[in-house]
This record gives C-alpha cells, structure tokens and sequence, in this order.
C-alpha cells in the first residue's frame, strides 16, 4: 500500500502521521578543506537516499551553518541542493567564538527571500550552536576542544533567531541547541533547556575515554548518555544530532577504530535507533580535516558503503510511536507501525469472510 494511502487511512480514523526523520551530518568543505558547492551537496544527498542496503531512507541532513564556505553571508549552496533532492533539513547556525550571529540569520534570511516555500517547506529545525557549551567546560578545556560559549550566550542568540524568524515562512520551525550529552546533564546549563523546542545531543562512545569504552561495552555506555539526556530534557523532545565509529583513527582509551568495530557500531547501536528516534548519523563523508578520526560510512560517495548495512533481524521490529515529533494530535503513528496495523486488520478480516 503506498505511503499516501496509508496515511490517508489513518487520517479517516482520527489518527496523524509522525515523521521519523533519518539523515547524516553534513560539513561545509570536503576533508580535504575545499568549499563544497551545489553539485558537491547534491550528490552526497542522492547517495544517501540511495546506499545499498540502507535500513531505511536517509533523506535528511544536519548542516552546521547557513553560510556558504569562503563567503560573508552568502547562504550555502546545499539549500538549493536540498530543494533538488527533495531532502529535509536540521538548519545550523554557528555560533562559537563569535559576538554575534548577524551574519548567519543574513544568510539565512536571504535563502528564505531566494527560494521560499520550496526551501522552508524543507527546514525540520534549526539547531543555534553546536556543543558550544561543551567547550567551555572543564572536560571541554582539559581537551583542547576550542573556542566556544557560555549559556548566556548562547540563551541570547536562541532569542535572536526566535525575532528574526518571527511572522517569516520559518515562524512554526522548531529552535533548539546541540550540545554533548555531558552538557545537558549539567544542572547549570539548564536555562538552556528552558528556552529550546528540542534538545540536539550528540552521542560518542569512542571518544569515553574516561571509561570502559571497548566496542564491547558500547551499548551500555550508549543509552547511560542518552539517558541522562533524556532525564535532563524533561518534557522537551530529544533529537540523536551525531553518533558513530570511525573505521580509523587513533585509539581512544579501549576504543580502537577499525572497518570491523564501525559495523558493530551500526548494528548494535543505529540499528536499534532507526525509524525509532530522530537521528543524524555521523557521517556519510567525512569532512573536516583536522579530524585523524574518519567516520564515513563510503568512500568517494559510492552507494555501496564500506561495510554492509543491513541491520541484524533482532533490532529491524516497526518502531514504536515517536513521542519526540510534536504534533497537534493526542495520537500520532510512525508509518511503519501504522502499515504494520492495517496489514494485521487486513488479514483479520480475510481470515474471519
């Protein structure tokens, strides 16, 4: 049954459909540090809706910053890209070591004015800071993350692009920060919480080196992080922005990056996730070159990955309802779980004509 049908049965129960979004991160240069332009976008979007073996549609991205690589405020050439592919998008905006965002909401205002309703209708989120907080920690000093900024700040430039999005095609969007899980868990960054629609946490067992982070030990280490997440967020809707293994790299306390180990990863942890949480895998392509880690899942963006994606049959059941998708309706179904109920009608009914 195709999925406008599906939908439109639902709909004549009294019942919506709540999208599950599935993507990958996406950088605004190549790892070898060159700008990524329109064509770049465009064929890193279309292999992701077209990887082999993918355990589902991966046709949303999460870019870091509305701003075309090497430009002032020109907006960055993977929004028309999107418009082409048809692929959603979790908006960045960066905000570390910067007074201000003007020039980011001046590259954003500009595509809404360039491509409108074909380019808004696309915007799922968009996301004000990106583990900003996580830098000025004291975890954050002790290892050298860089430049970030405080919770006042960052509360400050949320406001900012609250006003500028205000009564424009954007005004439904949801608003919200990324940061570490260890970030959100801090009761001092709180306030934080407070102010954002959605909580974007990015999730790194292989960067726990503080802890017993052997491929082994991944899940556990998994969902104590997003489960303290979950605990901080309270009633504010939690979305995974960045998770993964890299397939080299060096090793992070027990965490060794192998070919091997970032297919465990996929199975044991992304496949218990997809179709059942909103999440942003890290990455389809690597794309930041001071990073020895590489976490891409292909290699010159060919549909078929490095490792087999094919997710073990234990961790492929129907997802559950999404309760992290806000919605008008009490009753809101993911559409797998809504096919998988039709098809069981469908053969109550034969069986009992």
């Amino acid at each position: 049954m195709r999925a406008a049908n599906l939908i439109s049965l639902a709909t004549s129960f009294g019942l919506t459909f709540a999208e599950v979004y599935l993507g990958f991160n996406s950088g605004a240069t190549t790892d070898s540090g060159d700008a990524k332009r329109q064509a770049d976008f465009e064929k890193e979007f279309e292999t992701a809706q077209k990887l082999k073996n993918s355990p589902g549609l991966f046709n949303s991205v999460r870019l870091y910053t509305n701003i075309q690589a090497s430009t002032t405020d020109t907006p960055i050439e993977a929004f028309p890209a999107a418009v082409k592919t048809n692929t959603t998008l979790l908006l960045g905006i960066w905000c570390s070591g910067a007074d201000n965002i003007d020039n980011e909401l001046s590259a954003l205002t500009k595509a809404v004015d360039q491509y409108g309703h074909n380019f808004t209708n696309l915007v799922i989120g968009i996301s004000v800071g990106s583990e900003d907080i996580y830098r000025v920690s004291e975890d954050g000093l002790r290892n050298n993350a860089g430049l970030g900024q405080d919770t006042d700040t960052i509360i400050g430039f949320i406001r900012d692009v609250r006003d500028r999005i205000e009564n424009t095609l954007l005004s439904n969007v949801p608003v919200g920060h990324v940061d570490t899980w260890s970030a959100w868990a801090n009761n001092s960054n709180s306030e934080v919480i407070d102010e954002v629609d959605f909580v974007g946490t990015n999730l790194f067992p292989y960067y726990e080196n503080d802890k017993d982070n052997d491929i082994s030990n991944v899940t556990n280490l998994f969902e104590n992080a997003l489960n303290n997440t979950k605990r901080a967020a309270g009633d504010k809707p939690v979305w995974i922005t960045e998770t993964g293994w890299p397939s080299e790299g060096p090793d992070f306390g027990q965490a060794i990056a192998t070919l091997d180990n970032a297919k465990i990863y996929w199975d044991t942890v992304g496949c218990t996730l997809f179709g059942k949480e909103n999440i942003f895998w890290y990455t389809l392509r690597d794309s930041n070159p001071d990073n020895k880690a590489k976490f891409a899942i292909t290699k010159d963006l060919s549909t078929t990955p490095i490792f087999d994606l094919t997710c073990p049959a234990e961790a492929s059941a129907p997802p559950p309802i999404n309760t992290n998708v806000p919605t008008d309706s009490a009753t809101s179904l993911s559409l797998n779980t809504l096919a998988m109920i039709i098809s069981m009608v469908f053969a109550l009914a034969a069986g009992t004509a």
